[in-house]
């Protein structure tokens, strides 16, 4: 029988590992730069946390089930309720702002296609207790920051900015009906990949007048700040200026441009939405948040504003193997302590237990070998020098350091011989 992971799940060999780890490796760094702590929270949920938040019809989209206690259950899709729900349960004891963040592994039972599978890990950053704009830019920062930490340029991505209250503003503005509203959401969120002719009939369908359209239509597809200083939505576009000014006294301007488009799907967003994107338009989105200040009281009755986002592994796995910024996937040894004979053996299980104390990476024969095939495996292995010891090497104290870069070698006293190899190392 010869099983297979499910589709849309992924296994990990070692060096899909290690770009896994690399990834992981700058999420935490630049995460932990900016101040913020790592949690975590439960894989499994209760299916009342998700279905509150998003309804019903979010159900067919989730791996749910009923657990042995009758329980209605689900693997988690995201990590935005979990975190609200725990920030709730600790609100008063907590120094504001809070500023966290996890690497959890989310599941959603969706069609697979190019950067979306049925699970992913994904850095969530989030920022709570502090309602103004200064927030916003620093999680919108720490985004760009953990993409160039990667290697990634203004040439490879940008920051797609905008405020669903400049929108709600120009919508209330032109006298749209909350149908209206929740159907411009609908169109905007999908404009990009949608036929302006589909679009267009949609809106009528639901009763917006071709001027309304054309107005609204303007703005949500500008792409300068201009427009933001009419006077019907002066007011509503103050804090995302706030936030655009902040980013370019931060020196991360040339990351950022507006698309007034971007609305995130999620209906929890109250204020500033952004996600970044490949420069060539080939992949989805990197990254997606924006502020939401009502759902940690909608869950655990704490109102506290929040602001967060987050950024799968696979779309930025991607990314960076198209740009050529995946790191080497072959691993390599410091030290292979080779033998010449099997009375060596002790000798050698010995020194290589002391580099391991030095905090060198090193292997052995496990089994009696021939030393040519022991070095041939040490070359294999990636091996930078190799120590070698024999009956005549331990007769006169000594062992054998190869450099096996350069094909050189050298007599090291036994006593030494840590030493010798962390110098050679050093090189």
């Amino acid at each position: 029988m010869q099983l297979q992971a499910l589709p849309g799940f992924r296994d990990f060999f070692p060096a899909d590992h290690t770009i896994r780890t690399h990834i992981f490796a700058a999420w935490r760094t630049v995460a932990t730069r900016y101040g913020f702590e790592e949690y975590d929270g439960p894989p499994l949920e209760p299916l009342e946390l998700y279905t509150a938040k998003s309804g019903e019809e979010i159900v067919g989209q989730l791996y749910s089930f009923e657990d042995k206690g009758g329980r209605q259950v689900s693997l988690r899709p995201e990590m935005t309720p979990t975190l609200a729900r725990m920030v709730a349960a600790r609100a008063n004891g907590l120094r504001k702002p809070i500023r966290w963040f996890s690497i959890p592994q989310l599941f959603r039972y969706e069609r697979q296609q190019r950067g979306r599978l049925r699970e992913h890990f994904q850095l969530n950053c989030d920022l709570i207790g502090e309602p103004g704009p200064g927030a916003d830019a620093e999680v919108i920062a720490l985004a760009i920051d953990v993409m160039r930490a990667l290697g990634l340029t203004a040439g490879d991505f940008k920051v797609r900015l905008s405020d669903r209250r400049i929108l709600e503003a120009l919508l209330r503005h032109r006298q749209q009906s909350d149908a209206q509203v929740a159907v411009w959401h609908q169109v905007l969120d999908k404009l990009a990949r949608t036929p302006d002719a589909v679009s267009r009939q949609k809106l009528r369908e639901a009763g917006v007048a071709d001027a309304d359209a054309d107005a609204i239509m303007g703005l949500a597809q500008a792409k300068a700040w201009e427009p933001l200083a009419a006077p019907s939505l002066a007011a509503a576009s103050a804090s995302l200026l706030e936030v655009v000014r902040l980013l370019n006294v931060m020196g991360l301007g040339d990351y950022v441009e507006p698309d007034f488009t971007i609305v995130r799907g999620l209906a929890y967003y109250t204020g500033t939405v952004f996600e970044l994107f490949d420069t060539r338009g080939e992949l989805r989105a990197i990254c997606g948040g924006g502020r939401y200040d009502s759902l940690v009281g909608a869950i655990g009755g704490a109102d506290l504003p929040c602001v967060g986002f987050g950024m799968g592994d696979v779309v930025l796995g991607e990314l960076l193997k198209d740009r050529g910024l995946l790191p080497s996937t072959d691993a390599r040894l410091d030290v292979f302590v080779a033998t010449v004979s099997e009375q060596d053996r002790a000798d050698a299980l010995a020194l290589a237990h002391e580099l391991r104390d030095a905090g060198l990476s090193v292997e052995y024969a496990l089994a009696p070998q021939a030393l040519n095939k022991q070095l041939k495996h040490a070359d294999a292995r990636g091996a930078r020098c190799a120590v070698v010891i024999g009956p005549d090497d331990r007769a006169r104290g000594e062992v054998q350091v190869k450099d096996l870069a350069s094909h050189t070698q050298l007599a090291a006293k036994r006593t030494d011989a840590v030493g010798a190899v962390a110098a050679l190392l050093a090189r």
